[in-house]
């Protein structure tokens, strides 16, 4: 997914993968941040590091779901690196209770 208009000079972007951790039967999701030229190479970035994090562990693999969110400016404190816009017509509580807060959330 891509928010906003490619650049020229490099951005910094916020990806987003998500892993399955096979026995444990959970799925993770991380936000990484890279300096790239365009979303596409945030992305190739992005997904050869989460490779690099598959090998490190045992039954993690990799989903193949990458999504970039691009921001101007240097991150700093309070900074946002990721944003993902979601279409939905249920209430406030429900659409937390569907998409974040489940119960099966492992925090911390």
């Amino acid at each position: 997914m891509s928010v906003g208009t490619e650049a020229n000079d490099p951005s910094w972007y916020g990806v987003r993968c998500i892993f399955r951790h096979g026995p444990l039967e959970v799925y993770e999701e991380r936000i990484t941040l890279w300096t790239a030229q365009s979303f596409d190479e945030a992305i190739e970035r992005s997904e050869a590091e989460a490779a690099e994090y598959c090998e490190g562990l045992d039954d993690v693999e990799y989903v193949r779901i990458a999504q970039a969110y691009r921001f101007d400016g240097i991150p700093g404190e309070g900074a946002e690196v990721f944003s993902l816009m979601r279409e939905s017509t249920l209430q406030p509580a429900e659409y937390v209770s569907q998409f974040f807060a489940t119960g099966d959330e492992r925090i911390g």
